[in-house]
């Protein structure tokens, strides 16, 4: 029974590596059907006043990969930043360095998902109102990947689509770290992971890039 919130105490003697094995082995209860029970009451009344979450994930919107869920985590235990096709910007990389910096995350998830919707329109060069300005950040994977893939280069073919999902997730770990000193000097101490993966909609396992 999940029942006692993360406190400061406990966060700070977390490693990034203890935290990423944690979060792994988290996907492979809920994989297995074997969840844990949560007293949501009790973890609601401990974390009135603060909170000390262990990771922060930066996801996708999509319905099917509910962060939480797919990870077996709880109130209190991750930030989760979501936005279609998981990538980065200025107000994302701001809530990557709160949760890291100033609050004490010690992983920086970046999960994408098998068959994600932005990554298909994104390969077919979908125009829609704001649609098409957001898909213009995954286009950089779109074109990395149709350089190194041979075959038809739509949303039909599932092999590149699940190409240009796995280099949009590497992408952006690239891109955090470029854009983001303080994140990028914290990996570097050691005081964070920034690590990536892939969300399987048919098995519900994520796997490590």
């Amino acid at each position: 029974m999940k029942n006692i919130a993360i406190t400061k105490q406990v966060q700070d003697t977390l490693t990034a590596d203890s935290v990423l094995q944690d979060l792994l082995e988290g996907n492979e209860r809920f994989v297995n059907g074997n969840s844990q029970a949560v007293d949501n009451a009790a973890l609601v009344s401990q974390t009135t006043g603060g909170q000390f979450p262990k990771a922060v994930v930066l996801s996708c919107i999509d319905s099917r990969v509910p962060v939480e869920t797919v990870l077996d985590q709880a109130i209190g235990d991750v930030f989760v930043s979501r936005v279609a096709g998981n990538f980065e910007n200025t107000d994302i990389l701001g809530s990557l360095e709160y949760s890291c910096k100033v609050a004490g995350s010690k992983v920086v998830l970046v999960l994408g998902h098998e068959a994600c919707g932005a990554v298909k329109a994104a390969c077919d060069g979908v125009e829609l109102g704001n649609i098409t300005a957001m898909l213009d950040n995954i286009l950089p994977a779109v074109k990395k990947a149709s350089d190194e893939f041979d075959g038809e280069l739509t949303s039909a073919n599932k092999d590149y689509v699940a190409k240009t999902v796995e280099y949009n997730v590497k992408l952006t770990m690239d891109r955090i770290r470029e854009k983001s000193p303080i994140l990028k000097e914290m990996e570097a101490n050691g005081e964070i992971k920034i690590v990536g993966g892939v969300y399987s909609l048919q098995t519900g396992k994520v796997g490590m890039l």
